[in-house]
């Protein structure tokens, strides 16, 4: 790729180290990174924020390790999130990241951790529905903050199988989504303006 590399932020919806999401994201970025991204991998306990409550915002602020955070995705041009499902929807870390990050602040523009970036999604799962009923519900909550979602992702099933394997198919749906916000990304923070 020519024009600066795209900055893509990795990010787990999942709190576990071991997570089977947290591998296929590792595969989604590598291939990210192969596409010529530099990649921000967030550790796994990057998201384990207290509950989000105003009052306790109005009280204290917004946690340090929370400002940290939204530092990071304010640097990214993009995203890649891994998004387990939890009883048919987003879990409960990441919505609460979310939210934390969307939270208004002096001197920032609105949603700027957000508004106008790409986001690719991934969701791995050892159930036979690979994790892809809360692809759906991320994507709704991303755009509707002004992420641009591409179309490309990918729902893992049997992933605890498919990954140990290094199932074909499997580490090639998870590649593409990588890639794909990589060259997408790439072509808007390079666009001429």
């Amino acid at each position: 790729m020519s024009g600066r590399a795209p900055r893509i932020m990795s990010i787990c919806g999942s709190l576990r180290r071991e997570s089977v999401n947290r591998l296929a994201l590792e595969i989604a970025a590598r291939a990210a990174a192969d596409a010529g991204a530099e990649i921000d991998a967030a550790e796994p306990d990057a998201i384990a924020f207290p509950l989000y409550n105003q009052d306790d915002e109005d009280a204290s602020g917004i946690p340090g390790k929370v400002l940290e955070f939204r530092e990071r995705m304010k640097k990214a041009d993009g995203f890649l999130i891994a998004c387990p499902e939890y009883n048919a929807s987003i879990t409960a870390a990441l919505k609460n990241a979310i939210d934390w990050a969307s939270r208004p602040r002096d001197g920032e523009a609105p949603l700027e951790c957000f508004r106008g970036k790409t986001a690719g999604l991934v969701a791995a799962s050892p159930g036979r529905l690979g994790g892809i009923r809360g692809l759906p519900e991320t994507r709704r909550i991303l755009s509707g903050i002004g992420v641009h979602v591409v179309a490309t992702d990918f729902a893992l099933s049997g992933a605890d199988k498919a990954l140990e394997s290094a199932d074909p198919q499997a580490l090639e749906g998870l590649a593409r989504v990588g890639r794909t916000v990589a060259e997408i990304t790439h072509a808007i923070v390079n666009h001429e303006r």
